[in-house]
């Protein structure tokens, strides 16, 4: 047959095909989206873009900021400014420059977490990212069941059933939003309350440690935190990262010297 009778003839299959693998692949993805296997991920993306157009909003008042200082430098220079009007631009300006410090971290941490639902992504037949969350929230309230209809560690740790310990009255208050935050997510399966629902039980299994720890030191079974070490510990991590990013630029500078040093091949 005729090369050119045979493409003329079955033209139409190549587009179709495609046509049908992509179609297919959205078909996939929205039962995906349905099935709720997606949700974790979905919210992640969610709350990176809110915290990509925070950290652009605050750099540009950050910008602003500094023209701002800038021109009332200058008019101090021209003696039509105070020195406390500088001073307070000044100030104005390291303020924004902060919270730009921080939406750039919050968005290098919204990433990672991005990545990290898109990896945990369930299959087909294991449980979904709201049957998780939900079961993670059931064994907290479990755990704090025990304190509640367990005589003996009633007995032993008083502070975690008595609502004037300030350490229980959070993890109460924890556990309001967090069921608030359940029955929201049930009822309206979104990304954005999937996420309040996720913080919520982060929080609310923080709220417990504090509190658990707080009646062991009660009961004289642990030692309070002391507020210097926490403080000494944040200070090693911030040394030992500042010493990563150090070593780190000295090789890329070495890495490139010896690139330029190198003789070249004619």
């Amino acid at each position: 047959m005729d090369p050119l009778l045979l493409v003329t003839e079955w033209w139409w299959i190549a587009p179709v095909a495609a046509g049908g693998v992509a179609a297919g692949t959205i078909t996939m993805r929205r039962r995906s989206m349905k099935s709720g296997r997606r949700l974790a991920y979905d919210a992640a993306r969610h709350e990176l873009r809110q915290a990509q157009q925070l950290a652009a909003e605050r750099r540009m008042a950050a910008k602003l900021a500094r023209a701002d200082y800038a021109r009332i430098v200058a008019e101090r220079s021209a003696r039509r400014a105070t020195p406390d009007q500088v001073a307070g631009a000044k100030r104005m300006l390291r303020d924004k420059e902060m919270l730009v410090k921080a939406a750039v971290a919050d968005v290098r941490s919204k990433q990672v977490r991005v990545s990290a639902a898109r990896a945990a992504i369930p299959a087909a037949s294991a449980p979904r990212p709201l049957e998780r969350l939900q079961a993670e929230h059931d064994a907290i309230t479990a755990r704090w069941m025990r304190y509640e209809t367990d005589a003996a560690l009633q007995i032993a740790y008083p502070a975690m059933t008595d609502v004037r310990q300030p350490a229980t009255a959070a993890y109460l208050r924890a556990a309001g939003l967090a069921v608030d935050a359940r029955y929201a997510a049930a009822a309206n399966a979104a990304p954005a309350e999937f996420g309040v629902y996720r913080d919520a039980v982060a929080e609310l299994e923080r709220a417990f440690e504090a509190a658990e720890h707080a009646a062991r030191v009660q009961a004289g079974e642990a030692p309070a935190t002391s507020t210097w070490q926490d403080a000494a510990q944040d200070m090693l991590s911030r040394s030992a990262e500042a010493i990563d990013k150090a070593a780190g630029a000295a090789a890329s500078a070495l890495a490139a010297w010896t690139e330029r040093k190198r003789p070249k091949n004619d």
